[in-house]
């Protein structure tokens, strides 16, 4: 969700961006104005005297402009963590047993979920991203599955193999896991 709502958000200020700086430079090297555009030619200021101070006595200018700014800033702050905070543990911790514990690299222990959900039976490739906290883990696993397999076999599978590996060697036996399965393209078989 947040990469789609971060591509439309910079999509849609890059394109007010482009139009409203290419028209400016249009204009600024000879093109005419178009009929909709505030200023009249190339030698007209942006904001002339005028315009700066139209506003100025008016009580409500500055205390509005000031509102809208700060709105601006603040969403763009929080647009700013929102891209920043990281989406998955860097470690997890493990269960030792001996009240010591010690901790494994996240991205070890989903290559560790990847490459073992990968040469399950009717797999063609696996990605897996833990989620959660360091002391809580999750995972989302993504399973390419070959042409003519059961997803529910393949599921099975992936429970009762890499998952249940995982729980184990982390001593998490609570690892919610959502998996979901894609099916790989492939050529149309030929019927003679």
């Amino acid at each position: 969700m947040l990469k789609s709502v971060n591509r439309v958000l910079l999509g849609i200020t890059g394109l007010v961006l482009v139009v409203l700086g290419g028209s400016v430079l249009a204009i600024g090297l000879g093109a005419p104005a178009p009929s909709w555009w505030l200023h009249d030619g190339r030698h007209d200021v942006l904001l002339d005297e005028a315009e700066r101070t139209r506003w100025r006595d008016d009580g409500w200018w500055w205390p509005a402009v000031i509102a809208v700014l700060a709105v601006l800033v603040l969403l763009s702050l929080w647009w700013l963590l929102a891209v920043l905070r990281r989406r998955r543990p860097a470690e997890v911790l493990l269960d030792t047993g001996d009240d010591e514990g010690a901790s494994l690299r996240g991205r070890a222990l989903e290559q560790a979920l990847a490459e073992e959900a990968s040469h399950l039976d009717g797999v063609d490739r696996a990605h897996v991203l833990l989620t959660g906290r360091r002391n809580s883990p999750g995972a989302r696993v993504l399973l390419h599955l070959r042409p003519h397999i059961d997803p529910a076999t393949a599921l099975q599978a992936l429970a009762k193999g890499p998952l249940t590996h995982a729980r184990t060697s982390t001593g998490h036996p609570a690892l919610p896991t959502e998996a979901r399965l894609q099916a790989v393209k492939h050529r149309p078989e030929r019927v003679t």
